[in-house]
C-alpha cells in the first residue's frame, strides 16, 4: 500500500434494532412489509464505510473469511438511515459483489470473486464518495458464512 492509499475498513452497524423489531412485529402480527420494502433477514448485516475525503479512485478489496461460504455485498443509496427510515427495494444499488470460499476448497485457498463485477462494484463506491461521507452495505451471509469470520476493507487512492 503507497503513502497516498487509503485503506477503510467496513465496520458492523451494531444492533440495527429497529430493522430487527420490525421483522419480528410483522411476523407476530401477520401483517405484510410495505409496498416495495426490504426487511433485513436473520442472516443478514448492515456495515458502514466513513469516507475521509470525497475524492478518491478505487484500488482493490481486502477481504477475509476464516472459514467456507458465500458473502455478497450490496450499496444502499444514501437516502437511507439505518434505525430511521425503512430499507426499500429501490435503494438497494447494483452491481452487488460476491466473494466465496467452497466447502472443499483447502482453508489457506484465497477467496473466489468475480473480479469484473468487483472492479465495477468498488469503482462505483469510489463515484458515490464523491457526494457522501458514509456508505452503508448490505452484507449477507450464506452457506455457512459468518459475519465473526469477516473482515472487508478497501483501498483508495486520494486524487
Amino acid at each position: 500500500m503507497s503513502l497516498s492509499s487509503l485503506l477503510l475498513p467496513c465496520a458492523l452497524v451494531l444492533p440495527l434494532q429497529m430493522m430487527r423489531l420490525r421483522v419480528s412485529s410483522l411476523q407476530r402480527s401477520g401483517q405484510k412489509r410495505q409496498d416495495g420494502e426490504r426487511l433485513l433477514l436473520s442472516h443478514e448485516a448492515v456495515y458502514r464505510l466513513d469516507f475521509p475525503t470525497q475524492e478518491l479512485n478505487f484500488s482493490r478489496w481486502y477481504f477475509s473469511l476464516a472459514a467456507y461460504g458465500r458473502v455478497t455485498i450490496t450499496g444502499i443509496s444514501q437516502h437511507w438511515t439505518p434505525d430511521l427510515t425503512n430499507l426499500m427495494t429501490r435503494q438497494l444499488l447494483e452491481p452487488i459483489g460476491t466473494f466465496w470460499r467452497n466447502a472443499n476448497d483447502p482453508e489457506d485457498s484465497p477467496l473466489k470473486w468475480l473480479e469484473a463485477d468487483m472492479q465495477e462494484f468498488g469503482e462505483r463506491i469510489a463515484e458515490l464518495a464523491k457526494v457522501r461521507k458514509v456508505m452503508y452495505f448490505l452484507f449477507a451471509f450464506k452457506d455457512a458464512a459468518e459475519a465473526a469470520n469477516l473482515s472487508c476493507s478497501v483501498e483508495f487512492t486520494a486524487d
